[in-house]
């Protein structure tokens, strides 16, 4: 549904006999930067998502969007071992060690014991063809057995711990979208958390809400927060464009929204909302946006519908 957000602009033009208007390029040093929490690190406000590479099928191709990232500044780059059995890590090991002091680069494990995120880690540092993540993730942490099992002895937990000791690592986090209440839980666990990636966008409120429930937490905490499903896996461009979703996310206290951009010309249309959105939007128009995307009489995909990715309501 996103490949075609610039596809029907330009088909409108295109009927009418008029060429769309040719945006300004955003350029490098134009996206805004944040503090990452606490860890002294600045990020660019908006970072490539790793997932979407895979739909470019091809290595020249992913690394072609990867060196346009770069042109913009984008200095954040999102990664799981899991994103497209591990080619999305290869991907960026053609492009990213050239630039690596100038680049935050991040992966995943969504393994649970210590031995087998240790390879996961190993894997990825090989792919990635670099000594050291600047962020290593828990990815995908969705049920209370989750947690337990991570903080059991050979736990996962072990693996992270235990890189950030030796150095294959900067910062640890953890990731999840399933349920508000068990990254709860992950934060009570552990008190010296990096970050945490995390639903935020503007349905959220209206079902399980991460916004309501998590960040509050997570921002008294002081630690770097990251949003994901921006725009809710594009369900919510049926009522929203992309510049409000992107507007809503980032007027939140995050410090980075990785997005799942596949196509150039949606890297620059992301960078370019990024650069002119220098100032959190009002209370006024977030409950506006907040209202469009639950729906508001609308007959649209809402809630759980929506909200595919979360804890089903009991």
């Amino acid at each position: 549904m996103r490949l075609l957000r610039r596809n029907f602009v330009g088909a409108v033009f295109a009927g009418l006999g008029l060429r769309p208007p040719t945006p300004p390029k955003p350029k490098a040093g134009d996206i805004p930067m944040r503090p990452f929490g606490k860890t002294g690190v600045r990020l660019t406000v908006i970072g490539q998502g790793g997932a979407r590479l895979a739909l470019l099928r091809d290595y020249e191709r992913g690394a072609a969007h990867v060196r346009h990232a770069l042109d913009l500044g984008i200095n954040y780059f999102d990664n799981a071992r899991s994103y497209w059995d591990g080619r999305t890590e290869e991907v960026y090991g053609l492009v990213l060690p050239a630039v690596r002091k100038d680049v935050f680069i991040t992966s995943k494990s969504t393994k649970r014991t210590r031995k087998e995120a240790e390879e996961d880690l190993n894997a990825s540092l090989r792919a990635l063809k670099t000594d050291y993540l600047d962020l290593w993730q828990i990815h995908a942490v969705q049920t209370s057995n989750d947690v337990e099992r991570l903080f059991s002895p050979g736990g996962g937990f072990e693996a992270f711990e235990a890189a950030k000791k030796a150095g294959k690592c900067r910062f640890i986090g953890f990731t999840g979208h399933f349920d508000p209440e068990v990254l709860v839980q992950m934060l009570d666990r552990y008190d010296k958390w990096d970050s945490i990636l995390m639903p935020l966008h503007a349905a959220d409120p209206a079902y399980k809400s991460f916004e309501e429930k998590v960040l509050p937490n997570a921002v008294q905490r002081g630690i770097g927060i990251q949003a994901m499903k921006v725009f809710g896996n594009a369900a919510l461009l049926r009522v929203l464009n992309s510049e409000e979703c992107l507007d809503y996310s980032l007027s939140l206290p995050v410090h980075c929204a990785p997005v799942g951009c596949s196509t150039i010309g949606q890297l620059d249309d992301d960078a370019r909302t990024a650069t002119k959105l220098r100032q959190p939007l009002p209370p006024d128009q977030m409950e506006r946006l907040r209202q469009l995307a639950a729906g508001q009489g609308q007959s649209i995909l809402k809630g759980p519908d929506l909200e595919y990715w979360k804890r089903p309501s009991s």
